[in-house]
């Protein structure tokens, strides 16, 4: 079978997508392709995330659409397939808000998630089936909704011999424990906080939007970290939590920015503390939550954080004797990672098959993740 997988993290820097030929046994990347946001779409989406209008909503839902069917057929040129050739699309979507806290609304307990990308534009712009809102099932059987890449990395990554935390750095952080010779109910994945999201909102700023983010670590490579500004930071209440737990630009967006920004001192000393925030954030989590647990030899990275060296050289330091790698090192690229996982999990959908693991959002029960927008060829779920 061969499926797309679309995602836009919550750095909403735009839409990759990846194709994959899975087989009985084995899986392939036949092709990989980022269509970046221009600024002002990629303003937009974060504007809507803070305090979003309906309408703007709406209209953007309709739009980021038709960004991730682009993103789908350039993919498939890029690999030479024809859309008619795909079987299936797993769509993200663009989360606007996720509120994995339960909560009393209107006299009832509910947990909330929003992804935007309208499946239906998907599906008639490409002719392929598109599964979306994989999140949703999950947290109506009590789960957070995320993560949802650690059944992906089980299948694909487990060791007999090593264990392994796979360590994706976007704009929020998140591992996932990989215990040596673990079976799928073994495995366990939480948040460990902010990846790239507020070390990229401070250079925004600093930058006064000239920059995006900071290229090579160069600006925060020329500071010192503010040691009372770091306490401040490593003292917020998420980093305390037990997991599972999940998080996103509601506990690490503008008011962390914010409050970075409000600090005395050179704009690259601020920036450097930020990049040690993500870096010791995400230590903490493993001494705290992992290690006590099983034993971890390797950690190796995904997400836009493998671009930045410092950040790399620092998490490096900061772990000791564990080994430090880039997925690329097992032969796939970090940046497609993702993507490529919500391929195989709407191929799950697709065949009736659970996508969570309960153990690490904090399920119920398993269940098949996602909806399902029939598109020309009108595959079907197998029973």
């Amino acid at each position: 079978m061969k499926a797309i997988g679309l995602m836009s993290g919550t750095s909403a820097d735009g839409v990759d997508a990846a194709l994959v030929e899975i087989g009985e046994s084995d899986l392939s990347l036949l092709g990989y392709v980022e269509v970046p946001f221009p600024q002002d779409v990629r303003k937009e989406i974060l504007s809507l995330c803070e305090d979003g209008r309906v309408d703007a909503i709406c209209r953007m839902d309709a739009a980021l659409g038709e960004w991730f069917a682009e993103a789908a057929l350039r993919v498939c040129e890029k690999a030479n397939v024809s859309a008619g050739e795909i079987d299936i699309i797993g769509s993200h979507g663009q989360t606007i808000h996720h509120l994995p806290a339960l909560t009393v609304v209107a006299n009832k307990k509910v947990r909330s998630t929003l992804q935007i990308g309208n499946p239906a534009v998907i599906a008639e712009r490409t002719g392929i089936t598109t599964v979306s809102d994989f999140r949703s099932r999950d947290m109506a059987v009590g789960g957070q909704g995320a993560p949802l890449v650690p059944l992906v990395d089980h299948l694909l990554f487990r060791s007999e011999h090593m264990g392994r935390a796979m360590l994706n750095i976007g704009g929020i952080a998140n591992v996932n424990i990989l215990p040596a010779n673990c079976g799928a109910s073994d495995i366990f994945a939480f948040d460990t906080g902010p990846g790239n999201m507020v070390v990229d909102g401070v250079v925004q700023a600093i930058t006064r939007g000239k920059l995006s983010f900071d290229r090579d670590g160069a600006i925060a490579g020329k500071g010192q970290v503010c040691e009372g500004l770091l306490d401040v930071l490593m003292a917020h209440p998420f980093l305390d939590l037990e997991p599972p737990k999940s998080t996103g630009r509601e506990d690490f967006g503008t008011d962390m920015v914010q409050k970075i920004l409000d600090w005395e001192g050179k704009r690259e000393d601020i920036l450097r503390t930020a990049v040690q925030f993500t870096v010791e954030s995400i230590v903490l989590g493993l001494k705290r939550f992992v290690l006590p647990r099983c034993e971890i030899h390797e950690v190796i990275v995904s997400g836009g954080g493998t671009k930045n060296p410092l950040m790399m050289d620092l998490l490096a330091l900061a772990l000791g004797n564990i080994i430090l790698m880039k997925l690329d090192d097992l032969g796939v690229a970090s940046e497609a990672k993702e993507a490529i996982a919500f391929a195989i999990l709407a191929y799950q959908t697709l065949n009736g098959h659970p996508g969570n693991v309960p153990g690490v959002t904090g399920a119920d029960k398993q269940v098949v993740l996602g909806s399902i927008t029939p598109g020309k060829n009108q595959l079907r779920i197998k029973n």
